[in-house]
Parts: C-alpha cells; structure tokens; sequence
C-alpha cells in the first residue's frame, strides 16, 4: 500500500507514539488546580487544535486569568519528562520506518503538539532523522481539521499533495488529510474509539495496529 507514495506524513500523538493517555491527567490536574472538572465534551472539543488554540480554548472556557503563554508554559513543564522517556512508539511503527527508508520514501511529521515536546518523543525513542520534516499547527493559520499542516508538511518535502499518504487517529485529522487532498489511512487509538464509526467513514482505510500494514 504505502510504496505507490512518494511522501508519508504521520501525525505524532496517538498515531506515531503512544501518548493520548497522558493528556487525560495532565487536563484533569490542570484544571483540579484551578478549581475545574474536566468537562466530557473536552477532548472533542480541543481535537486537532493546535497547542496555541488550545490554551486559547483553555483561557476562554475556564476564564484562567494566566496568559495563553504561561499555560502551554505550564504544559510543556507537566509533560516534558514523559515525552523525554516514558512514552513509546505505537506497536510496529518502526518496521513501517524502516521499510519506508529503505525504499527511499519521504517522511514527515504534522503534529498539533508543541514542537517541544514532538521533538523530545522523537529523539527519545531514536526515530527524529527518519523525518525530513516536523510541522506543528502552530507554524500554519488553522489547526486541524483544516489541511494547512498537511499542506505545509508537504510543500516542504517538495512534493504535491496526491502523492502524500497520511496516517492519523483522529477524526479532526482524517478529515484534515482529506481536505489536503491526500489519502489517508487511520490507525486506531483508545481515546478515539467512541468516534471509530465517523473515522473508518472517513478514511480510506482503517489499521487496529501498525503490524497489520507491515
């Protein structure tokens, strides 16, 4: 499936690594702090942001009297030693990168993550020179499900977005990738799971785990 391409472009939280988790208790302890429940519409709300229009959602909703700066502040401090060395790549990715590189395919990251943190995971887990680019949503006007990071991503690799194939979990991002005008395949995620109908209708085709590919 993947050699007709000439780029593949992987989202990082919850496609490439496995990471989702962390987000649930660093929102929870962020908001407990500040006197807030996690409300069960967050994580859908906040999908696809970038880390910047998350922290202004953050700002907004919960009237946080720190500045948009100060909060992904905060973030980046919470999750900075997770990302450095307790968070793994997603089962049997890296067979697919290795694969990748050895038929010289192009590869890139388009993240809504901070590139902080996206870089830290991909140094820690000994894959970040596999990738020729990383685009984080905060270097384009809109976040996912917009294309723009996709778009980015892969302008550039020098390539056009029909011969870019994306791999995302989440329905923001399939229907981002689709909107570059990409082919993109979905890789399941638990956070996602409850959206799993909308996601496999979506993309064009539907991974439990990356061994299934490879």
């Amino acid at each position: 499936m993947v050699n007709k391409y000439r780029g593949i472009i992987f989202d990082l939280d919850g496609t490439l690594v496995d990471s989702m988790w962390i987000w649930e208790d660093i929102d929870r302890i962020f908001l407990e702090d500040r006197g807030h429940q996690v409300p069960v519409d967050l994580q859908k709300a906040i999908e696809g942001c970038s880390f910047t229009e998350t922290a202004n959602y953050f700002k907004n909703r919960f009237q946080l009297e720190e500045d948009v700066e100060t909060i992904k502040a905060t973030w980046i401090d919470m999750s900075e030693e997770f990302y450095a060395t307790k968070i793994p790549l997603k089962k049997g990715i890296l067979d697919l990168l290795n694969h990748l590189k050895s038929q010289n395919i192009k590869m890139g990251i388009a993240t809504s993550n901070s590139r902080t943190l996206a870089e830290q995971v991909l140094r820690s887990n000994g894959v970040y020179d596999y990738f020729e680019v990383l685009v984080t949503s905060c270097d384009v006007s809109k976040g996912k499900p917009e294309p723009d990071v996709f778009l980015k991503a892969a302008e550039l690799m020098g390539l056009k977005p029909e011969d870019c194939l994306v791999f995302e979990d989440t329905h923001a991002g399939v229907l981002a990738g689709k909107a570059a005008g990409m082919d993109v395949v979905a890789i399941y995620d638990a956070l996602s799971e409850e959206y799993m109908d909308d996601i496999k209708k979506d993309a064009d085709h539907y991974l439990m785990c990356f061994t299934d590919l490879v």
